[in-house]
This record gives C-alpha cells, sequence and structure tokens, in this order.
C-alpha cells in the first residue's frame, strides 16, 4: 500500500475558487481607491524609515571598536 499525497490547498477546486476571488477583489479595490493608495505613500515612506533603521542595525552588536578586526580577534582569546 501506497500512502496517497494529497494535492496543496491552491490546488484543490476551493482554493483556485479562493485565488480567483482574491485576485478580482483585489484589481478592484486598487482600481476604485488608487487616491488613497498613492495618499499613504508618503506616510509609509515615512515608516519604513524607522523600521529600516531598526532591521538594518541588526547586525552591529554595539559597543565594541569595529575598527581593527585582529585586535578584536586577540582580545577575543585572551578572554577565553
Amino acid at each position: 500500500m501506497t500512502p496517497e499525497t494529497e494535492s496543496p490547498w491552491w490546488r484543490q477546486p476551493f482554493g483556485l475558487v479562493l485565488i480567483g476571488f482574491l485576485a478580482i477583489a483585489g484589481f478592484f479595490l486598487l482600481t476604485e481607491h488608487t487616491a488613497h493608495v498613492f495618499g499613504a505613500l508618503p506616510w509609509l515612506l515615512l515608516l519604513a524609515c524607522p523600521l529600516m533603521h531598526l532591521f538594518m542595525h541588526h547586525g552591529h552588536h554595539g559597543g565594541s571598536n569595529h575598527s581593527d578586526g585582529a585586535a578584536s580577534d586577540r582580545e577575543r582569546e585572551e578572554n577565553r
């Protein structure tokens, strides 16, 4: 007996109907409300600045001197 694999939800009839409905709804929302969407763009850009600042500084581990990589490697070896 081989286990029957079920197709993903988006390939079943309900999933296809749902995707079609969402595509049509998205089209009408975008075409009927472009003024609202374009009116929100400046605010979204302003919101993107602090969010990018938070997420783009993820790699900074703060407080250590990154100018001399060899010295910091030496210090890490001495602290072990």
